[in-house]
This record gives structure tokens, C-alpha cells and sequence, in this order.
């Protein structure tokens, strides 16, 4: 790693990239404090030596987990493959990665075309054992960090589930309702449906019998028109999975269920 050592003109004859990420809408919408140091690269680019730079920042609001696409990320290594350019810079290692594969693969990629990493402890060359071991512990960290988040959101998620404060996501004829927290639909036809799958089961003690005799009637259920939110309903024919789905869920014999398969 050096900091202070000139690139070689191999190096700056080609384009530094500055890459800027966030890995939430949220923190792009409230943290512009790392947005604006993460831009600031831009100069330490100029002061570097490179004439040509460019700013990645595709990715803002997308987490590096490796879980969703990342165009921004894409469109780097695609340039790193085409010999195009000279540095990859960026605020810290996650910025670029919190996985290994994709981490990996960006230094790979940065050794073979001899292109410099560069973020606010250094310049690094992968194709020099020590720099790619520092950079390969970075990510290392890095990666490690989001396990680390992980683990502490699903033990808080748990704790609430515990206390049933977790909202998640519930069956047709609930809601959560910001004062009182989970109750009933108020819309009395989803009510009433629901409760004539329970007296049908209760006076036929079958779920394909509910199924026959609902439809015999012309009984249609409710499906949700506005994604998960359950506010708007399509009504249509009841199906046999409409049925099976009412009578195994836990949540109408009153009991708050969280991670269940």
C-alpha cells in the first residue's frame, strides 16, 4: 500500500472511476453527509494525477449484500474488463462489496489490468501480495459487518415478535391500525366471509365440503388489489386454496405466529 508514491502513467493515462453507493433509500435521503465525502473523491482523483474521471452512483439506495443488481456495480467491472481504467475509488471497502464473490472478483479484475484501488487509508496495487491481502481482509471485515447487522435485525425482530409487536404481515379480515394495533377489517362483507368459512367447516367438518357449498352459493373472496396492504379487494370466486388458506392460519384461532414455515 503507499499513499504518497506517484501512480505510473500507464496508470493515469486511463480514467479513475468513483464509485458512490448507500445501501438505503433512507440513508440517501437523510445521510448527504457521506454522499457529499463519498463525491469529494472526485478530487482526490484530480490530485492524484488523473485527467479523466467518473462518477459511478447508479447504486445509490442499494444494499452490496450481493442480493439485489447493481447496475452501477455492473457497468465498473465491465470498464475494469475493457482495460479502461486506471483506479477504482472509494469511501471504504464496502462501498464496493459486502460480499466476497463480487468483492473478489472487482480485485481479480484489478490485477489483471494492473488498475489501482484507492480509498481514504491508501493507494492499493493487487497485483503486490501485501495489498491484496489488506484488501482482502477489508472485505473480509466488511462482509463479517453485515452479518453482524443481520443478526442484531432479526434478534430485535424477534424480541418485538415476542411482545407482538411485530408488524407482520397479516391474514384477510385484520389489520394493523395505529392506535390499537392489530384488529378486525372494518369492511362488515370481509368480516362476514370470513367467518362463514368457520361455520361451514364447524357444520361440515370439511375443507372440500366448505369449498362445494360455498360455491354452490356463488360466494366470492376477497383478493388484495394494492399489493400486501389489504385496503382494496377484488372480489372473486372462492377457490380451494382461499379455504385451505383460512382454516390452517393461526392467526384466526388467535394466535400471533411469527416465524413459522
Amino acid at each position: 500500500m503507499t499513499s504518497a508514491e506517484a501512480l505510473p502513467a500507464s496508470v493515469l493515462r486511463r480514467k479513475a472511476v468513483v464509485y458512490v453507493r448507500q445501501s438505503t433509500q433512507a440513508q440517501v435521503q437523510s445521510n448527504t453527509e457521506s454522499q457529499r465525502r463519498q463525491y469529494e473523491l472526485v478530487d482526490v482523483a484530480r490530485q492524484r494525477g488523473f485527467r479523466e474521471v467518473e462518477v459511478i452512483d447508479d447504486d445509490l439506495g442499494r444494499s452490496a449484500s450481493g442480493m439485489v443488481a447493481r447496475p452501477g456495480f455492473e457497468r465498473l467491472v465491465a470498464w475494469l474488463c475493457a482495460g479502461e481504467v486506471g483506479a477504482v475509488l472509494c469511501f471504504d471497502a464496502s462501498r464496493l462489496a459486502r460480499n466476497g464473490r463480487d468483492w473478489h472478483h472487482l480485485l481479480e479484475q484489478c490485477g489483471l489490468v494492473e488498475a489501482r484501488v484507492i480509498d481514504l487509508d491508501g493507494v492499493y496495487d493487487p497485483c503486490r501480495p501485501n495489498d491484496r491481502l489488506l484488501l482482502g481482509m477489508k472485505g473480509s471485515i466488511s462482509e463479517f459487518e453485515l452479518g453482524v447487522l443481520r443478526a442484531r435485525m432479526l434478534d430485535a425482530a424477534r424480541a418485538k415478535a415476542r411482545r407482538g409487536e411485530l408488524r407482520i404481515s397479516v391474514p384477510i379480515g385484520y389489520l394493523w391500525h395505529r392506535e390499537i394495533g392489530l384488529g378486525f377489517d372494518p369492511d362488515l362483507r370481509v368480516q362476514e366471509v370470513v367467518r362463514l368459512f368457520f361455520a361451514r367447516f364447524r357444520a361440515l367438518g370439511s375443507a372440500r365440503q366448505v369449498l362445494l357449498s360455498m360455491a354452490a352459493e356463488q360466494v366470492s373472496f376477497p383478493r388484495p388489489s394494492d399489493s400486501k396492504k389489504l385496503v382494496a379487494f377484488e372480489w372473486a370466486p372462492i377457490r380451494y386454496r382461499n379455504v385451505i388458506s383460512v382454516l390452517k392460519n393461526p392467526f384466526y384461532a388467535g394466535t400471533y405466529a411469527y416465524g413459522l414455515p
